[in-house]
């Protein structure tokens, strides 16, 4: 306690990617941000059961369509734009891929993108 207030715990990024269910998940630095209150990957209790509920089998599919897109909106800026496709796919792929190849992937994304947009 300090003074009338609880002092406020907060495990750090690196603390909580070594956790088995986001080892292996090439999003859990942006996982981590997305859901810590101060956007650098550092959760607080309540922002660590926050995570989790929204992972489990039990929460809401529009909240987690919510962070789903939050997590893969990059910039923020509430659009999935180049730049977010591009850092999605080198995730993904571990940083595998080339340029052209990258590129190559976001234009038939867009491609599908606008067809469906078209369609509906």
């Amino acid at each position: 306690m300090q003074g009338n207030r609880a002092s406020i715990v907060a495990l750090t990024f690196e603390e909580v990617e070594r956790i088995p269910e986001l080892k292996e998940n090439p999003f859990r630095r942006r996982i981590c941000e997305v859901f810590s209150e101060d956007g650098c990957g550092n959760l607080t209790f309540d922002d660590f059961l926050d995570m989790f509920s929204v992972f489990s089998e039990m929460a809401p599919l529009p909240l987690k369509l919510k962070y789903a897109f939050r997590i893969y909106d990059f910039d923020g800026d509430d659009y999935l734009g180049h730049d977010d496709l591009s850092k999605m796919i080198r995730s993904l792929t571990r940083d595998e891929l080339t340029d052209e190849e990258v590129e190559f992937i976001i234009e038939r994304v867009s491609f599908i993108n606008k067809y469906i947009s078209d369609f509906l």
